[in-house]
């Protein structure tokens, strides 16, 4: 059955990245409680070097389910609250809205917030941190948002997320994730690394050479190799950076657990679990979305930006998960969250039957 799951990825995934699509793609696919891996086109098209499962990948907004399971890690440990209003860690926060955003509304997009880094037209700007707190001080909803009622993606309210982590464990979010996530999961090749001044990942040659040039998706390459984009200039917000290798043992403790710490693998699925129902079809948790197709529910979280393209894909029911890591901007990674998933657990129904 591996290779017939093996032909359904395959099938589906070659037409995305012929050699007429800019750099490359490095896919895991978890099931039968081991990885398989898939590797296609370049991670630096100048140099002509082959992506591979070792190869590192900008993360984009796929560092988000590692800032939740953090969140998820302190309540199950009595460390936090998730009605905890965020002023209880950061008392400057004393504008009439931000004061009634809990710690569970920012890790479940429900805050209400949107700020001007969150949509287009994108800001020129980078903000410190004393005008970022100026600004959720200075948020005034649209009408009829409030804390809770809504569910509003956004990426500023995971940067106020990370400012409250640091400030409840007094300790930056890269170690955080470091020691409480990516060590107890032997994860050694991710990591946040700091900004430099020209907007590259700080990291050493060695880490740097593994390390993918991005593009456009129209083929031009965006930014130097390592590049970190961050509309904030305080530490700690720029990218996570991962290999497929890693992110298949992060997806597989996602849905398969059992060789894990209890706590650990707990706090993994209270961040998967649904929190707020958009639709019939759709609904967020801590981080994770939750898509409704027929026959199968995936758990799943997309992220991107210009020059890089991420998804993890679970169907916890199948113990099945994939991961798709792109350096491109606008890769199509919908084909695994519709397509993929749900042949994949499909096969798996009809062989249990």
């Amino acid at each position: 059955m591996i290779a017939q799951m093996r032909d359904i990825v395959a099938s589906e995934l070659a037409p995305t990245v012929t050699p007429g699509h800019a750099g490359g793609l490095a896919v895991a696919l978890y099931a039968g409680r081991h990885a398989e891996f898939f590797n296609y086109g370049l991670a630096d098209d100048a140099a002509k070097r082959k992506v591979t499962p070792d190869t590192l990948f900008n993360l984009a907004s796929l560092r988000k389910p590692f800032e939740a399971t953090l969140v998820a890690l302190g309540t199950l440990r009595g460390e936090l609250r998730l009605d905890d209003r965020v002023p209880k860690y950061l008392p400057e926060l004393d504008g009439d809205y931000i004061r009634r955003v809990s710690v569970g509304e920012l890790v479940t997009h429900t805050s209400g917030l949107l700020l001007p880094t969150d949509h287009p037209p994108w800001p020129n700007d980078q903000f410190t941190r004393e005008q970022f707190i100026a600004m959720l001080n200075a948020f005034a909803p649209a009408p009829g948002v409030a804390p809770g009622r809504q569910r509003i993606y956004t990426h500023a309210g995971y940067v106020l997320l990370q400012l409250v982590l640091e400030r409840c464990y007094g300790m930056p979010i890269g170690a955080l994730i470091q020691h409480r996530i990516l060590r107890p999961l032997a994860m050694d090749a991710s990591f946040i690394p700091e900004r430099g001044a020209d907007n590259r990942a700080v990291m050493d040659g060695a880490w740097m050479r593994r390390v993918v040039q991005g593009y456009s998706d129209q083929g031009a390459a965006v930014g130097p190799i390592g590049d970190q984009q961050s509309y904030f200039d305080f530490p700690g917000t720029g990218q996570m950076f991962s290999s497929a290798r890693d992110l298949a043992t992060f997806a597989a403790a996602c849905v398969d657990g059992r060789a894990i710490d209890p706590n650990l693998r707990e706090a993994l699925r209270m961040t998967q679990r649904e929190v707020f129902r958009v639709d019939d079809k759709f609904g967020q948790g801590m981080a994770w979305e939750t898509v409704r197709l027929p026959g199968v529910t995936v758990i799943d979280k997309p992220g991107g930006l210009n020059n890089a393209s991420g998804y993890i894909g679970l169907v916890p029911a199948r113990r099945i998960a994939i991961v798709l890591l792109a350096n491109r901007g606008e890769y199509p990674h919908e084909i695994a969250r519709y397509k993929i998933l749900p042949a994949l657990a499909h096969l798996l129904t009809s062989h249990a039957g």
